[in-house]
Protein backbone atom coordinates (compact mmCIF):
# COMPACT_ATOMS: atom_id res chain seq x y z
CA UNK A 1 0.00 0.00 0.00
CA UNK A 2 1.16 3.36 -0.68
CA UNK A 3 2.26 5.26 2.42
CA UNK A 4 0.94 8.53 1.15
CA UNK A 5 -2.59 6.88 0.55
CA UNK A 6 -2.77 5.27 4.10
CA UNK A 7 -2.67 8.67 5.61
CA UNK A 8 -5.75 9.82 3.78
CA UNK A 9 -8.26 10.94 6.04
CA UNK A 10 -11.19 10.86 4.02
CA UNK A 11 -9.79 8.43 0.68
CA UNK A 12 -11.71 9.33 -2.82
CA UNK A 13 -10.66 8.59 -6.05
CA UNK A 14 -9.83 11.28 -8.20
CA UNK A 15 -12.32 10.86 -10.82
CA UNK A 16 -15.42 11.20 -7.91
CA UNK A 17 -13.04 14.59 -6.51
CA UNK A 18 -13.41 15.75 -9.69
CA UNK A 19 -16.96 15.46 -10.65
CA UNK A 20 -18.42 16.58 -6.93
CA UNK A 21 -16.81 19.44 -7.47
CA UNK A 22 -18.33 20.07 -10.68
CA UNK A 23 -21.44 19.17 -8.47
CA UNK A 24 -20.63 21.82 -5.91
CA UNK A 25 -20.64 24.89 -8.47
CA UNK A 26 -23.79 23.94 -10.02
CA UNK A 27 -23.61 21.16 -12.64
CA UNK A 28 -25.75 18.70 -12.77
CA UNK A 29 -25.64 17.44 -16.21
CA UNK A 30 -22.29 16.45 -18.32
CA UNK A 31 -22.28 16.44 -21.88
CA UNK A 32 -19.96 14.43 -24.40
CA UNK A 33 -18.87 10.91 -25.97
CA UNK A 34 -17.44 7.64 -24.09
CA UNK A 35 -14.32 6.47 -25.37
CA UNK A 36 -12.01 3.88 -24.62
CA UNK A 37 -9.69 6.34 -22.18
CA UNK A 38 -12.56 7.75 -20.45
CA UNK A 39 -15.16 4.98 -19.74
CA UNK A 40 -13.80 4.47 -16.07
CA UNK A 41 -14.17 7.78 -15.47
CA UNK A 42 -17.82 7.82 -16.02
CA UNK A 43 -18.51 5.07 -14.08
CA UNK A 44 -18.08 7.58 -11.28
CA UNK A 45 -20.43 10.25 -12.65
CA UNK A 46 -23.67 9.41 -10.95
CA UNK A 47 -22.75 8.33 -7.68
CA UNK A 48 -21.27 11.96 -7.72
CA UNK A 49 -25.26 13.12 -8.81
CA UNK A 50 -24.70 14.06 -12.13
CA UNK A 51 -26.14 12.44 -14.97
CA UNK A 52 -24.76 11.61 -18.53
CA UNK A 53 -25.64 13.19 -21.68
CA UNK A 54 -24.56 11.23 -24.52
CA UNK A 55 -24.08 13.72 -27.21
CA UNK A 56 -24.42 12.46 -31.19
CA UNK A 57 -20.98 13.93 -31.61
CA UNK A 58 -18.00 15.63 -29.91
CA UNK A 59 -18.64 19.08 -31.96
CA UNK A 60 -22.57 18.85 -30.99
CA UNK A 61 -21.58 18.35 -26.81
CA UNK A 62 -19.37 21.67 -27.31
CA UNK A 63 -22.13 23.65 -28.35
CA UNK A 64 -24.47 22.10 -25.75
CA UNK A 65 -22.43 22.66 -23.32
CA UNK A 66 -21.78 26.21 -24.54
CA UNK A 67 -25.68 26.33 -24.33
CA UNK A 68 -25.93 25.05 -21.10
CA UNK A 69 -23.58 27.32 -19.41
CA UNK A 70 -25.30 30.08 -20.65
CA UNK A 71 -28.50 29.03 -18.79
CA UNK A 72 -26.25 27.01 -15.14
CA UNK A 73 -23.64 29.49 -15.53
CA UNK A 74 -20.86 26.80 -15.70
CA UNK A 75 -21.13 23.69 -18.16
CA UNK A 76 -18.85 20.20 -18.61
CA UNK A 77 -17.80 17.93 -21.41
CA UNK A 78 -16.23 14.69 -20.94
CA UNK A 79 -14.27 13.35 -24.40
CA UNK A 80 -11.62 11.17 -25.44
CA UNK A 81 -7.39 11.81 -26.42
CA UNK A 82 -7.01 13.08 -29.46
CA UNK A 83 -9.81 12.20 -31.73
CA UNK A 84 -12.87 13.16 -29.19
CA UNK A 85 -10.89 16.52 -28.48
CA UNK A 86 -10.00 17.50 -31.02
CA UNK A 87 -13.92 17.19 -32.35
CA UNK A 88 -15.34 19.44 -30.26
CA UNK A 89 -12.14 21.88 -30.09
CA UNK A 90 -14.51 24.51 -32.60
CA UNK A 91 -16.86 24.72 -29.31
CA UNK A 92 -14.63 24.93 -27.01
CA UNK A 93 -12.93 28.02 -29.59
CA UNK A 94 -16.31 29.59 -29.52
CA UNK A 95 -16.86 29.32 -26.22
CA UNK A 96 -13.33 31.15 -25.50
CA UNK A 97 -14.56 34.15 -27.49
CA UNK A 98 -17.49 34.35 -26.66
CA UNK A 99 -16.34 34.23 -22.45
CA UNK A 100 -18.40 31.41 -21.56
CA UNK A 101 -17.28 28.84 -19.05
CA UNK A 102 -16.63 25.12 -20.24
CA UNK A 103 -14.76 22.61 -18.02
CA UNK A 104 -13.58 19.96 -20.72
CA UNK A 105 -12.59 16.93 -19.42
CA UNK A 106 -9.87 14.65 -21.42
CA UNK A 107 -9.63 11.02 -20.86
CA UNK A 108 -6.09 10.17 -21.42
CA UNK A 109 -3.97 6.83 -21.57
CA UNK A 110 -1.93 6.21 -18.75
CA UNK A 111 0.72 8.11 -17.81
CA UNK A 112 3.30 4.70 -18.10
CA UNK A 113 1.75 4.94 -21.59
CA UNK A 114 3.10 8.75 -22.08
CA UNK A 115 6.14 7.87 -20.54
CA UNK A 116 7.30 5.15 -22.90
CA UNK A 117 5.94 7.03 -25.84
CA UNK A 118 4.10 3.98 -26.93
CA UNK A 119 2.33 3.86 -30.49
CA UNK A 120 -1.39 3.41 -29.29
CA UNK A 121 -4.59 4.62 -31.06
CA UNK A 122 -5.61 7.65 -31.37
CA UNK A 123 -2.22 9.01 -31.25
CA UNK A 124 -0.15 11.11 -34.26
CA UNK A 125 2.02 7.95 -34.00
CA UNK A 126 4.65 10.31 -32.66
CA UNK A 127 5.04 9.42 -29.37
CA UNK A 128 3.95 12.83 -28.31
CA UNK A 129 1.25 13.22 -25.87
CA UNK A 130 1.15 16.72 -25.25
CA UNK A 131 0.64 17.97 -28.63
CA UNK A 132 -3.29 18.03 -28.44
CA UNK A 133 -3.20 19.83 -25.13
CA UNK A 134 -0.96 22.39 -26.48
CA UNK A 135 -3.44 22.89 -29.10
CA UNK A 136 -5.81 23.63 -26.25
CA UNK A 137 -3.61 26.19 -24.84
CA UNK A 138 -4.50 29.13 -26.29
CA UNK A 139 -8.28 28.95 -26.00
CA UNK A 140 -8.14 27.66 -22.39
CA UNK A 141 -7.78 29.75 -19.60
CA UNK A 142 -6.18 27.36 -17.54
CA UNK A 143 -4.35 23.93 -18.48
CA UNK A 144 -4.92 20.81 -15.58
CA UNK A 145 -2.70 17.68 -16.50
CA UNK A 146 -3.36 15.18 -13.76
CA UNK A 147 -0.36 13.31 -14.21
CA UNK A 148 0.23 12.79 -10.54
CA UNK A 149 -2.21 12.02 -7.87
CA UNK A 150 -0.75 14.71 -5.32
CA UNK A 151 -1.21 17.15 -7.00
CA UNK A 152 -4.42 16.05 -8.84
CA UNK A 153 -6.75 18.07 -6.41
CA UNK A 154 -5.44 21.49 -6.32
CA UNK A 155 -5.32 21.54 -10.07
CA UNK A 156 -8.91 20.46 -10.30
CA UNK A 157 -9.69 23.14 -8.15
CA UNK A 158 -7.68 25.50 -9.71
CA UNK A 159 -8.97 25.02 -13.26
CA UNK A 160 -12.50 24.92 -11.91
CA UNK A 161 -12.26 28.13 -10.04
CA UNK A 162 -10.32 29.87 -12.60
CA UNK A 163 -13.43 28.46 -15.61
CA UNK A 164 -15.74 30.28 -13.21
CA UNK A 165 -13.97 33.43 -12.06
CA UNK A 166 -12.86 33.93 -16.13
CA UNK A 167 -16.18 33.35 -17.82
CA UNK A 168 -14.00 30.79 -20.15
CA UNK A 169 -13.19 26.77 -20.89
CA UNK A 170 -10.40 25.07 -19.03
CA UNK A 171 -8.87 21.76 -20.20
CA UNK A 172 -8.14 18.55 -17.57
CA UNK A 173 -6.35 15.92 -18.62
CA UNK A 174 -7.67 12.63 -16.85
CA UNK A 175 -5.17 9.61 -17.74
CA UNK A 176 -6.58 6.54 -17.09
CA UNK A 177 -4.41 5.27 -14.23
CA UNK A 178 -5.12 8.17 -12.64
CA UNK A 179 -9.00 8.25 -12.49
CA UNK A 180 -9.22 5.69 -9.45
CA UNK A 181 -6.25 6.91 -7.38
CA UNK A 182 -7.00 7.90 -3.57
CA UNK A 183 -6.95 11.37 -2.38
CA UNK A 184 -7.93 13.52 -0.04
CA UNK A 185 -11.85 14.11 0.23
CA UNK A 186 -11.38 16.15 3.14
CA UNK A 187 -10.77 19.16 0.54
CA UNK A 188 -14.19 18.64 -0.09
CA UNK A 189 -15.47 19.96 3.17
CA UNK A 190 -14.25 23.75 1.82
CA UNK A 191 -15.84 25.32 -1.05
CA UNK A 192 -14.31 26.53 -3.92
CA UNK A 193 -13.68 30.24 -3.38
CA UNK A 194 -15.80 31.32 -6.28
CA UNK A 195 -15.97 35.28 -4.96
CA UNK A 196 -14.54 37.92 -7.10
CA UNK A 197 -11.50 40.04 -5.31
CA UNK A 198 -12.87 43.72 -4.13
CA UNK A 199 -11.11 46.10 -5.87
CA UNK A 200 -8.64 48.20 -4.16
CA UNK A 201 -11.17 50.78 -2.76
CA UNK A 202 -8.58 53.88 -2.87
CA UNK A 203 -8.61 53.16 -6.28
CA UNK A 204 -12.05 51.89 -6.72
CA UNK A 205 -13.36 55.44 -4.92
CA UNK A 206 -11.10 57.67 -7.28
CA UNK A 207 -12.76 56.13 -10.69
CA UNK A 208 -16.07 56.12 -8.95
CA UNK A 209 -15.65 59.76 -8.34
CA UNK A 210 -14.09 60.59 -12.20
CA UNK A 211 -17.36 58.86 -13.69
CA UNK A 212 -19.81 60.18 -11.41
CA UNK A 213 -18.07 63.79 -12.45
CA UNK A 214 -18.61 63.48 -16.13
CA UNK A 215 -22.22 61.79 -15.35
CA UNK A 216 -23.43 64.74 -13.37
CA UNK A 217 -21.58 66.90 -16.09
CA UNK A 218 -23.75 65.22 -19.11
CA UNK A 219 -26.78 66.84 -20.42
CA UNK A 220 -27.62 63.64 -22.34
CA UNK A 221 -25.88 60.50 -20.63
CA UNK A 222 -27.16 57.34 -21.90
CA UNK A 223 -25.98 53.49 -20.98
CA UNK A 224 -25.41 51.08 -23.44
CA UNK A 225 -24.97 47.15 -22.27
CA UNK A 226 -22.53 44.57 -23.77
CA UNK A 227 -22.22 40.75 -23.63
CA UNK A 228 -19.92 40.77 -20.65
CA UNK A 229 -21.73 42.60 -18.16
CA UNK A 230 -23.87 38.63 -18.37
CA UNK A 231 -20.40 36.49 -18.95
CA UNK A 232 -18.86 38.46 -15.74
CA UNK A 233 -22.20 38.34 -13.68
CA UNK A 234 -22.33 41.93 -13.20
CA UNK A 235 -26.37 42.07 -13.82
CA UNK A 236 -27.26 43.17 -10.82
CA UNK A 237 -25.33 46.23 -10.88
CA UNK A 238 -26.15 47.04 -14.08
CA UNK A 239 -29.75 47.12 -12.89
CA UNK A 240 -29.50 48.84 -9.89
CA UNK A 241 -27.48 51.77 -12.02
CA UNK A 242 -30.45 51.57 -14.94
CA UNK A 243 -32.89 51.92 -12.48
CA UNK A 244 -31.74 54.71 -10.12
CA UNK A 245 -30.66 56.89 -12.93
CA UNK A 246 -33.49 56.52 -14.93
CA UNK A 247 -31.28 56.83 -18.13
CA UNK A 248 -32.24 56.05 -21.50
CA UNK A 249 -30.42 52.19 -22.00
CA UNK A 250 -29.74 50.19 -24.94
CA UNK A 251 -27.60 46.86 -25.54
CA UNK A 252 -25.74 45.93 -28.19
CA UNK A 253 -27.05 42.49 -30.40
CA UNK A 254 -24.51 40.28 -28.02
CA UNK A 255 -25.64 42.47 -25.01
CA UNK A 256 -29.65 41.16 -25.41
CA UNK A 257 -31.04 39.88 -22.87
CA UNK A 258 -28.86 41.29 -20.66
CA UNK A 259 -31.37 44.10 -19.51
CA UNK A 260 -35.21 44.04 -18.19
CA UNK A 261 -36.59 44.95 -21.66
CA UNK A 262 -40.09 46.13 -19.80
CA UNK A 263 -37.99 49.03 -18.27
CA UNK A 264 -39.61 52.41 -19.39
CA UNK A 265 -35.94 53.57 -19.85
CA UNK A 266 -35.27 50.36 -21.96
CA UNK A 267 -34.31 52.18 -25.50
CA UNK A 268 -33.61 49.13 -27.91
CA UNK A 269 -30.18 47.94 -29.87
CA UNK A 270 -27.54 49.80 -30.66
CA UNK A 271 -25.45 48.43 -33.71
CA UNK A 272 -24.37 51.40 -35.48
CA UNK A 273 -26.18 51.77 -38.97
CA UNK A 274 -27.78 48.44 -38.19
CA UNK A 275 -29.89 50.27 -34.88
CA UNK A 276 -33.20 49.89 -34.21
CA UNK A 277 -35.37 52.93 -35.22
CA UNK A 278 -34.66 56.24 -33.39
CA UNK A 279 -31.70 54.21 -31.35
CA UNK A 280 -28.76 55.23 -33.39
CA UNK A 281 -29.16 59.15 -33.12
CA UNK A 282 -30.07 58.88 -29.45
CA UNK A 283 -26.74 57.16 -29.07
CA UNK A 284 -24.81 58.67 -31.26
CA UNK A 285 -26.04 62.61 -30.04
CA UNK A 286 -24.98 61.52 -26.88
CA UNK A 287 -22.39 63.25 -25.17
CA UNK A 288 -21.72 60.50 -22.59
CA UNK A 289 -21.64 57.14 -23.91
CA UNK A 290 -21.39 55.05 -20.34
CA UNK A 291 -21.00 51.25 -21.77
CA UNK A 292 -20.94 48.20 -19.54
CA UNK A 293 -18.65 44.90 -20.44
CA UNK A 294 -18.36 45.87 -24.64
CA UNK A 295 -17.10 43.70 -27.09
CA UNK A 296 -16.57 45.71 -30.63
CA UNK A 297 -16.51 43.52 -33.06
CA UNK A 298 -18.15 43.10 -36.62
CA UNK A 299 -21.24 41.79 -36.36
CA UNK A 300 -21.90 43.21 -33.04
CA UNK A 301 -21.48 46.76 -34.45
CA UNK A 302 -23.05 45.66 -38.08
CA UNK A 303 -19.75 46.15 -39.47
CA UNK A 304 -17.84 48.71 -37.26
CA UNK A 305 -20.59 51.49 -38.25
CA UNK A 306 -20.52 52.55 -34.04
CA UNK A 307 -20.31 56.10 -34.13
CA UNK A 308 -19.02 56.50 -30.56
CA UNK A 309 -16.35 58.56 -29.95
CA UNK A 310 -13.59 58.21 -26.83
CA UNK A 311 -13.98 61.77 -25.45
CA UNK A 312 -17.49 60.87 -24.92
CA UNK A 313 -17.23 57.61 -23.48
CA UNK A 314 -16.70 55.63 -20.08
CA UNK A 315 -16.06 51.81 -20.47
CA UNK A 316 -16.69 49.24 -17.76
CA UNK A 317 -15.11 45.62 -17.91
CA UNK A 318 -14.14 42.79 -15.89
CA UNK A 319 -10.78 44.13 -15.74
CA UNK A 320 -10.46 47.75 -16.28
CA UNK A 321 -12.33 50.77 -16.28
CA UNK A 322 -11.31 53.90 -19.45
CA UNK A 323 -12.83 57.25 -19.17
CA UNK A 324 -12.47 58.35 -22.34
CA UNK A 325 -8.67 58.15 -22.69
CA UNK A 326 -7.85 57.22 -19.14
CA UNK A 327 -7.43 54.09 -18.27
CA UNK A 328 -7.73 52.10 -14.14
CA UNK A 329 -6.31 48.28 -14.94
CA UNK A 330 -7.04 46.24 -12.02
CA UNK A 331 -10.70 48.01 -11.53
CA UNK A 332 -13.29 45.68 -12.16
CA UNK A 333 -16.91 46.69 -12.92
CA UNK A 334 -18.98 45.30 -10.42
CA UNK A 335 -17.82 47.42 -7.18
CA UNK A 336 -17.55 50.72 -9.58
CA UNK A 337 -21.22 49.95 -11.13
CA UNK A 338 -22.60 49.81 -7.14
CA UNK A 339 -21.34 52.55 -5.90
CA UNK A 340 -21.86 54.77 -8.72
CA UNK A 341 -25.44 53.91 -8.39
CA UNK A 342 -25.66 54.51 -4.75
CA UNK A 343 -23.93 57.90 -4.98
CA UNK A 344 -25.73 59.51 -8.29
CA UNK A 345 -27.85 61.51 -7.23
CA UNK A 346 -30.27 63.22 -9.60
CA UNK A 347 -29.10 63.44 -13.37
CA UNK A 348 -30.11 65.32 -16.50
CA UNK A 349 -32.39 62.83 -18.32
CA UNK A 350 -33.54 63.21 -21.49
CA UNK A 351 -36.27 60.34 -22.64
CA UNK A 352 -34.99 58.12 -25.44
CA UNK A 353 -36.73 55.98 -28.07
CA UNK A 354 -39.25 53.40 -26.83
CA UNK A 355 -39.48 49.94 -28.84
CA UNK A 356 -42.18 48.04 -29.27
CA UNK A 357 -43.59 44.60 -30.52
CA UNK A 358 -45.97 46.71 -33.08
CA UNK A 359 -45.83 44.94 -36.87
CA UNK A 360 -44.74 48.35 -39.01
CA UNK A 361 -47.36 50.04 -41.20
CA UNK A 362 -46.14 48.40 -44.49
CA UNK A 363 -46.28 44.92 -43.23
CA UNK A 364 -49.71 45.38 -41.22
CA UNK A 365 -51.80 46.68 -43.87
CA UNK A 366 -49.86 44.38 -47.15
CA UNK A 367 -52.67 41.62 -48.27
CA UNK A 368 -49.74 39.83 -49.14
CA UNK A 369 -49.94 36.47 -47.26
CA UNK A 370 -46.12 35.97 -47.61
CA UNK A 371 -44.40 35.85 -44.24
CA UNK A 372 -41.39 37.89 -44.34
CA UNK A 373 -38.66 39.01 -41.90
CA UNK A 374 -39.63 42.80 -41.05
CA UNK A 375 -43.26 40.99 -39.95
CA UNK A 376 -42.48 37.81 -38.29
CA UNK A 377 -39.97 39.52 -35.89
CA UNK A 378 -42.05 42.08 -34.05
CA UNK A 379 -45.43 39.55 -34.51
CA UNK A 380 -42.96 37.10 -32.36
CA UNK A 381 -42.23 39.83 -29.75
CA UNK A 382 -46.08 39.80 -29.08
CA UNK A 383 -45.97 35.48 -28.66
CA UNK A 384 -43.32 35.42 -26.25
CA UNK A 385 -43.54 34.64 -22.78
CA UNK A 386 -41.52 35.90 -19.77
CA UNK A 387 -38.33 33.75 -19.01
CA UNK A 388 -38.61 32.34 -22.32
CA UNK A 389 -35.10 30.83 -23.44
CA UNK A 390 -34.39 32.58 -27.15
CA UNK A 391 -31.70 30.83 -29.23
CA UNK A 392 -30.84 32.36 -32.50
CA UNK A 393 -28.58 31.23 -35.09
CA UNK A 394 -25.82 33.42 -37.12
CA UNK A 395 -27.77 34.26 -40.23
CA UNK A 396 -31.22 35.62 -40.14
CA UNK A 397 -32.67 34.78 -36.61
CA UNK A 398 -29.40 36.44 -35.27
CA UNK A 399 -30.19 39.70 -37.03
CA UNK A 400 -34.05 39.61 -36.89
CA UNK A 401 -33.94 39.17 -32.89
CA UNK A 402 -33.21 42.98 -32.86
CA UNK A 403 -36.54 43.91 -33.55
CA UNK A 404 -38.22 42.25 -30.92
CA UNK A 405 -38.98 43.52 -27.54
CA UNK A 406 -38.46 40.90 -25.13
CA UNK A 407 -40.92 40.23 -22.23
CA UNK A 408 -39.29 40.52 -18.43
CA UNK A 409 -36.79 37.74 -17.86
CA UNK A 410 -35.66 36.21 -21.35
CA UNK A 411 -32.49 34.41 -21.54
CA UNK A 412 -31.23 35.58 -25.08
CA UNK A 413 -28.67 33.02 -26.53
CA UNK A 414 -26.82 33.87 -30.21
CA UNK A 415 -23.09 33.32 -30.74
CA UNK A 416 -22.61 36.86 -32.80
CA UNK A 417 -18.79 37.05 -32.37
CA UNK A 418 -17.49 33.15 -33.24
CA UNK A 419 -20.58 32.91 -35.77
CA UNK A 420 -20.32 28.81 -36.03
CA UNK A 421 -23.68 28.05 -38.26
CA UNK A 422 -24.87 25.02 -36.74
CA UNK A 423 -24.32 26.55 -33.04
CA UNK A 424 -27.89 27.05 -32.24
CA UNK A 425 -28.82 23.25 -32.15
CA UNK A 426 -26.66 22.02 -30.26
CA UNK A 427 -26.64 25.01 -28.16
CA UNK A 428 -30.62 24.75 -27.74
CA UNK A 429 -30.00 20.69 -26.58
CA UNK A 430 -27.65 22.51 -23.75
CA UNK A 431 -29.96 25.24 -22.96
CA UNK A 432 -33.24 22.93 -23.04
CA UNK A 433 -31.86 21.05 -20.45
CA UNK A 434 -30.16 23.70 -18.15
CA UNK A 435 -33.87 25.12 -18.26
CA UNK A 436 -35.38 21.98 -17.30
CA UNK A 437 -32.82 21.57 -14.17
CA UNK A 438 -33.79 25.28 -13.12
CA UNK A 439 -37.53 24.85 -13.84
CA UNK A 440 -37.94 27.27 -16.89
CA UNK A 441 -40.36 26.25 -19.18
CA UNK A 442 -40.07 27.30 -22.55
CA UNK A 443 -36.68 27.22 -24.94
CA UNK A 444 -37.03 28.15 -28.45
CA UNK A 445 -34.90 27.87 -31.16
CA UNK A 446 -35.00 29.76 -34.70
CA UNK A 447 -32.01 28.47 -37.20
CA UNK A 448 -31.44 28.01 -41.05
CA UNK A 449 -32.33 25.26 -43.14
CA UNK A 450 -28.67 25.27 -43.74
CA UNK A 451 -27.40 25.60 -40.01
CA UNK A 452 -29.55 23.36 -39.18
CA UNK A 453 -28.28 20.83 -41.25
CA UNK A 454 -24.95 21.00 -39.78
CA UNK A 455 -25.88 19.75 -36.31
CA UNK A 456 -29.64 18.59 -37.27
CA UNK A 457 -28.41 15.19 -35.15
CA UNK A 458 -28.91 16.70 -31.73
CA UNK A 459 -32.50 16.72 -32.24
CA UNK A 460 -32.05 12.76 -31.02
CA UNK A 461 -30.29 13.80 -27.87
CA UNK A 462 -33.39 16.08 -27.20
CA UNK A 463 -35.99 13.30 -28.17
CA UNK A 464 -33.77 10.65 -25.73
CA UNK A 465 -33.98 13.27 -22.79
CA UNK A 466 -37.34 13.62 -23.07
CA UNK A 467 -36.54 17.85 -23.52
CA UNK A 468 -39.60 19.80 -25.13
CA UNK A 469 -38.09 23.06 -26.87
CA UNK A 470 -40.12 24.87 -29.61
CA UNK A 471 -37.70 24.39 -32.77
CA UNK A 472 -38.62 26.48 -35.93
CA UNK A 473 -36.79 26.06 -39.19
CA UNK A 474 -36.19 29.06 -40.88
CA UNK A 475 -36.69 27.57 -44.78
CA UNK A 476 -35.07 29.86 -47.15
CA UNK A 477 -33.39 27.77 -49.26
CA UNK A 478 -30.00 27.71 -48.18
CA UNK A 479 -27.56 30.55 -46.30
CA UNK A 480 -28.89 33.76 -46.75
CA UNK A 481 -26.13 35.98 -44.85
CA UNK A 482 -23.83 34.43 -47.39
CA UNK A 483 -25.62 35.19 -50.61
CA UNK A 484 -26.05 38.62 -49.18
CA UNK A 485 -22.05 38.38 -48.77
CA UNK A 486 -21.20 36.99 -52.13
CA UNK A 487 -22.54 34.87 -54.66
CA UNK A 488 -26.22 35.39 -54.48
CA UNK A 489 -27.13 32.67 -57.19
CA UNK A 490 -24.21 30.68 -56.41
CA UNK A 491 -24.16 26.54 -56.26
CA UNK A 492 -22.44 26.79 -53.20
CA UNK A 493 -25.03 29.26 -51.14
CA UNK A 494 -27.78 26.27 -52.22
CA UNK A 495 -28.50 23.35 -49.35
CA UNK A 496 -30.41 20.42 -50.26
CA UNK A 497 -34.43 20.91 -49.08
CA UNK A 498 -34.88 18.21 -46.20
CA UNK A 499 -38.18 17.12 -45.10
CA UNK A 500 -37.94 18.64 -41.94
CA UNK A 501 -40.86 18.02 -40.42
CA UNK A 502 -40.27 14.48 -40.83
CA UNK A 503 -37.33 14.74 -39.05
CA UNK A 504 -38.07 13.89 -35.17
CA UNK A 505 -39.99 10.48 -36.69
CA UNK A 506 -36.40 10.15 -37.95
CA UNK A 507 -34.50 10.28 -34.86
CA UNK A 508 -37.13 7.70 -32.74
CA UNK A 509 -39.26 10.13 -31.23
CA UNK A 510 -42.43 8.16 -29.92
CA UNK A 511 -45.67 8.44 -30.39
CA UNK A 512 -47.34 11.58 -28.89
CA UNK A 513 -43.57 13.00 -27.94
CA UNK A 514 -43.13 15.61 -30.97
CA UNK A 515 -45.40 17.57 -32.93
CA UNK A 516 -44.83 19.07 -36.06
CA UNK A 517 -46.00 21.79 -38.17
CA UNK A 518 -45.90 23.61 -41.36
CA UNK A 519 -46.12 27.32 -41.41
CA UNK A 520 -46.20 29.05 -45.02
CA UNK A 521 -48.07 32.75 -44.64
CA UNK A 522 -49.50 34.87 -42.41
CA UNK A 523 -52.33 33.30 -41.64
CA UNK A 524 -50.57 30.15 -40.69
CA UNK A 525 -48.25 31.91 -38.00
CA UNK A 526 -51.05 33.77 -36.49
CA UNK A 527 -52.88 30.23 -36.06
CA UNK A 528 -49.88 28.83 -34.45
CA UNK A 529 -49.39 31.34 -32.23
CA UNK A 530 -52.54 31.59 -30.62
CA UNK A 531 -52.84 27.81 -30.41
CA UNK A 532 -52.73 26.83 -26.76
CA UNK A 533 -50.87 23.28 -27.41
CA UNK A 534 -48.34 24.92 -29.03
CA UNK A 535 -47.06 27.94 -26.64
CA UNK A 536 -48.61 25.95 -23.89
CA UNK A 537 -45.41 26.62 -21.44
CA UNK A 538 -45.67 22.79 -19.76
CA UNK A 539 -46.12 20.73 -22.65
CA UNK A 540 -44.53 17.84 -22.74
CA UNK A 541 -44.21 17.59 -26.51
CA UNK A 542 -41.29 18.80 -28.62
CA UNK A 543 -42.41 21.71 -30.92
CA UNK A 544 -41.31 21.69 -34.62
CA UNK A 545 -42.17 23.86 -37.32
CA UNK A 546 -41.04 24.78 -40.56
CA UNK A 547 -41.50 28.18 -40.89
CA UNK A 548 -40.93 29.09 -44.75
CA UNK A 549 -39.95 32.41 -45.79
CA UNK A 550 -39.01 34.12 -49.31
CA UNK A 551 -35.13 33.34 -50.29
CA UNK A 552 -34.56 36.87 -50.84
CA UNK A 553 -35.76 38.50 -47.74
CA UNK A 554 -33.72 39.29 -45.08
CA UNK A 555 -33.62 41.68 -41.62
CA UNK A 556 -32.09 45.49 -42.85
CA UNK A 557 -29.64 44.95 -40.38
CA UNK A 558 -28.19 41.83 -41.74
CA UNK A 559 -27.97 43.80 -45.21
CA UNK A 560 -25.52 46.59 -44.00
CA UNK A 561 -23.65 44.21 -42.13
CA UNK A 562 -23.39 41.91 -44.86
CA UNK A 563 -22.91 44.36 -47.40
CA UNK A 564 -19.94 46.24 -44.90
CA UNK A 565 -18.19 42.31 -44.54
CA UNK A 566 -18.12 42.27 -48.57
CA UNK A 567 -16.20 45.22 -48.73
CA UNK A 568 -13.97 44.56 -46.10
CA UNK A 569 -13.55 41.11 -47.92
CA UNK A 570 -12.60 42.98 -51.17
CA UNK A 571 -10.35 45.56 -49.59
Amino acid sequence: MDVRTAELKEPITVAEYLFRRLHEVGVRSVHGLPGDYNLVALDYLTNSGLRWVGNCNELNAGYAADGYARVKGIAAIVTTFGVGELSTLNAIAGAYSEYVPVVHIVGYPSTVSQRNGMLLHHTLGNGDYTVFSTMSRPISCAVSLLNDPMDAASLIDHAISQCYLHSRPVYISLPTDIVEKKIEGARLKKSLDLEYPPNEGEKEDYVVAVVLKYLREATNPVILVDACAIRHRALKETHELIKTSGLPTFVTPMGKGAVDETLPNYGGVYAGSGSNAGVRKAVESSDLVLTIGSIKSDFNTAGFTYRISDLNSVDLHSSFVRVRYSEYPGVRMNGVLHKVALHLGQLKVKAGPVPNNTIPDAESKSSDPTITQAWFWPRLGQWLCENDVVITETGTANFGIWETRFPKGVTAISQVLWGSIGYATGACQGAALAAKEVGINRTILFTGDGSFQLTAQEVSTMLKLRLNPIIFIICNKGYTIERYIHGWDAGYNDVQEWDYKGIPAVFGAAKGQAQTYVVKSKEDVEKLFTDKDFSAPMSDKLRFVELHIPRDDAPEALKSTAEAAAKRNAE
